[in-house]
């Protein structure tokens, strides 16, 4: 619900791309300590109360909105966000993986889940800019903060409380970090983000742009997660491991290419069918890294291993808005596009030839 308001927002203050992509980046740099912080807690103290405390920032993150005014005070309500999505994807994925049943239909199940919001999220957002405006946007993501907060409340808690040193915590990393399949999840989430971080960052620019107006916009961007619910219903049962499974590398090449030909035609059908693309693509990418790393970790430090791919995560969520934004504003918004599906044909490339290496090393 912030991915239309925020950037659309700030461009409205007067803000430069370059100041737009660091609102989306610099919070990152916050968040990926945090994020390996919240994974490691998560094998202590249990998902739901971490979830409870992610869903509470919402409240206040969608309140503050309101009344932001300016590059530092959006800068801060972005900064809250992303510590609440830092801590709430690790403690999510850790408790989906203790689900009965097949792990990857339950993840994929997750990931559906988690689509629908974003296209309910995103097209309700366009329409209430529309409508009513900011304040009516930012005030109806607090209400959403209200209603996760009773429904993590309402969450069976799955471990017992325990007190745990900061640093007893990050020492869960050491063994993980040594693993070459551990690295390889990290690269190939980092490539899956990718059209979240343009989502909530570029994508509404580009469609400003092109002439189109939020109630647009907002349907043209929700088609990301229905290309994300397809692939990760459809391609449950047939993703696999290992370092012959071709998942990773097209995926990553379906990324690439969605990415560097959105702006090549202005018209919402082809930019609408680019960005379904590259929904089913990271997707399908989503569920193959966490798979992945859930095979790879034992079921006590599992929630630690998982921040590890939400560490990629974070990573893309820096770099793309910044790279992006900087070639926006020295050569145009559409050279930018162009820049980031060269790089994401080179990550295609890197993750086809380091299936192996990752797997050789586990064997």
């Amino acid at each position: 619900m912030t991915w239309l308001p925020v950037p659309l927002y700030a461009h409205a203050q007067g803000l430069s791309s370059t100041q737009i992509g660091a609102l989306f980046a610099v919070p990152v740099l916050v968040q990926t300590p945090l994020n390996l912080l919240g994974g490691a807690y998560t094998d202590r103290i249990g998902g739901r109360s971490i979830l409870i405390g992610s869903s509470a920032a919402l409240i206040g993150t969608g309140v503050w909105f309101i009344f932001a005014e300016g590059f530092w005070m959006l800068m801060l309500g972005q900064l809250v966000m992303v510590l609440a999505r830092a801590a709430f994807w690790p403690a999510t994925w850790s408790m989906a993986s203790e689900l009965p049943g097949v792990r990857s239909v339950q993840f994929g199940r997750l990931n559906a889940v988690t689509n629908v919001g974003q296209i309910g999220g995103t097209a309700l957002s366009g329409f209430l800019l529309a409508g009513a405006g900011f304040p009516a946007a930012f005030g109806a993501l607090a209400a959403v903060g209200v209603i996760s907060t009773l429904a993590a409340l309402g969450t069976q808690r799955t471990t017992h409380p325990a007190t745990v040193s900061v640093a007893g915590v990050f020492d869960a990393y050491r063994p993980l970090l040594r693993q070459p399949l551990i690295l390889y999840t990290v690269m190939c989430a980092y490539l899956s983000a990718v059209p979240f971080s343009l989502g909530t960052s570029f994508y509404p620019l580009l469609l400003a742009d092109y002439g189109h107006g939020e109630e647009v916009s907002g349907v043209v961007i929700s088609l990301r997660a229905i290309g994300s619910i397809a692939a990760s219903l459809l391609v449950a049962r047939l993703v696999r491991t290992g370092p012959e499974a071709f998942w990773p590398v097209a995926c990553g090449i379906a990324v690439a290419v969605g990415v560097g030909l959105s702006p090549t035609i202005n018209h919402v059908v082809p930019i609408g069918l680019w960005i379904l693309l590259i929904g089913a693509g990271s997707a399908a990418m989503t569920l193959y890294f966490q798979v992945t790393i859930s095979e790879a970790s034992r079921p006590e430090g599992r929630g630690a291993a998982l921040a590890l791919g939400g560490v990629g995560w974070g990573l893309s969520h820096l770099t793309t808005p910044l790279l992006i934004g900087f070639i926006a504003d020295r050569h145009g918004l559409v050279a930018g596009f162009y820049a980031l599906g060269v790089v994401c044909l080179l990550f295609a490339t890197a993750i086809a030839f380091m299936r192996g290496w990752a797997f050789a090393a586990r064997a």
